[in-house]
């Protein structure tokens, strides 16, 4: 493994769909699957030193599923915040949500409000699970928080000091931007997720459907993340030159 392991992981879950149907199985237990691989990704990263690990869980566009299938995805978040919050505070891991809740059902809402409570001084790793989310609207709201502010204070939009202060309006407020968006499954987009935080994130387009998505496959990527010439805009210096 390289020594230089990235501070923030994000990773697009997808393939829990086609992994089931390739084996002649319903949806569901490609979520099923899913959500272990959850469970040994967290443990993983971790174990590598990752300081936070985010994770697409469901978007703003998902509520266009079939009924079942989202019932069967709440289901499974639910199964996840009991079962899983205690063990998280026992490891020292922090969980956040990120997105929408006005759509969740009041008892998930609460399970959330609790492990979020419950792990908010843990510090070993922060594992964000994004839920109803969509990168366009997390911009959309915080530039409406922002205009507002700016109302109040009575003072004029300055966009040269926007982008400075603009992240703090983001539903992802007080975490860093990803180093590293993984999306699994073979797609090669980002779907509308973390559109602003990922601006300048590493990307890796993994084959792998996400429930045979292992630690091995994310050592690889983090691997080959500490070969990358990240310059954010810079000229690469030759060594000497000045």
């Amino acid at each position: 493994m390289s020594a230089d392991i990235p501070t923030h992981i994000a990773i697009i879950m997808d393939g829990n769909g086609r992994w089931a149907q390739a084996r002649g199985l319903p949806r569901t237990m490609g979520h099923k699957q899913g959500s272990e691989t959850t469970k040994k990704i967290v443990k993983a990263a971790a174990e590598m030193g990752v300081s936070y690990l985010t994770l697409f869980g469901f978007s703003s566009e998902n509520w266009n599923r079939p009924i079942e299938e989202i019932s069967e995805l709440m289901r499974l978040l639910r199964m996840y915040l009991r079962s899983e919050t205690a063990e998280l505070h026992r490891n020292n891991i922090r969980l956040r949500v990120v997105g929408n809740r006005n759509q969740l059902a009041a008892d998930i809402v609460e399970l959330i409000e609790n492990a979020e409570t419950l792990t908010q001084h843990n510090d070993k790793i922060t594992v964000v699970i994004a839920l109803d989310y969509g990168g366009r609207n997390d911009i959309l709201q915080a530039a409406a928080q922002w205009a507002q502010m700016c109302r109040k204070r009575g003072v004029e939009p300055d966009m040269a000091c926007a982008e400075e202060h603009f992240s703090s309006f983001l539903m992802t407020e007080g975490i860093p931007d990803p180093d590293i968006l993984i999306r699994t499954s073979g797609e090669m987009r980002i779907s509308n997720f973390m559109l602003w935080q990922c601006a300048y994130a590493e990307l890796f387009f993994s084959p792998v459907f996400w429930p045979d998505f292992k630690k091995e496959n994310l050592e690889a990527i983090v691997e080959e993340f500490g070969q990358r010439d990240r310059r954010f805009g810079k000229i690469k210096t030759v060594r000497g030159e000045s």
